[in-house]
């Protein structure tokens, strides 16, 4: 079956179902939220970064360099996709001394690898 064919399917006779419609746009989430939403998932849409949230998930906390051996990357590269996660509020970064470890920024991200895993191992 194309597109077409599924389309004309669903909606044969072209009416609108306004209690339907009018029940979702009132629950519609404004447009901060969709916004900040589409970050969030277009951050978790790259295979480096995900090995990064994946590392910190299971280790809590590792400094850049060790994250760029586990990425297979330069730490400058790991560098670049941490300054993405944490403004995308992904990661929390920690001084000490000279040396900047990072975390996952809370339990959310945490839920969110966990979920997106066990989706794509159905």
């Amino acid at each position: 079956m194309n597109e077409k064919d599924f389309t004309s399917n669903v909606c044969s006779i072209n009416e609108i179902d306004p209690e339907a419609v009018a029940y979702v746009q009132e629950r519609a989430l404004p447009a901060q939220t969709i916004e900040r939403v589409s970050r969030l998932f277009s951050a978790l849409s790259d295979p480096t970064r995900l090995k990064i949230l994946h590392a910190l998930n299971v280790t809590k906390e590792l400094c850049v360099c060790d994250l760029a051996a586990i990425a297979e990357l330069s730490v400058s590269a790991v560098s670049h996709q941490l300054r993405l996660l944490r403004d995308r509020d992904l990661v929390h970064a920690r001084r000490d001394g000279r040396m900047v470890y990072y975390s996952l920024a809370d339990d959310h991200v945490a839920t969110l690898m966990g979920t997106g895993v066990e989706h794509a191992d159905e």
